[in-house]
């Protein structure tokens, strides 16, 4: 029988994840999602579900969204 894993040995794997630039900035669009489905579900007077805030965040807010994002980044950077 297997001893079962410790969780140092998944530790590389969460590192890696907590490291990535591209995890760190899906999370963050996820946050952002989430938000949007509250205010819209607020608005609504009913949870309007996570594809529907997902579809409706996308075509209003991404683009503009992940503009500023890369502004405030590069500004970071100077």
């Amino acid at each position: 029988m297997r001893s079962p894993k410790k969780s140092s040995e998944k530790k590389p794997v969460a590192d890696f994840a907590g490291q990535s630039s591209l995890y760190k900035e899906f999370l963050a669009e996820r946050e952002e999602i989430l938000r949007h489905k509250w205010i819209e579900s607020e608005k609504q007077g009913t949870d309007i579900g996570f594809e529907k805030a997902l579809l409706d965040w996308i075509r209003k807010h991404r683009e503009q969204w992940r503009s500023a994002r890369r502004e405030t980044k590069s500004n970071s950077l100077k």
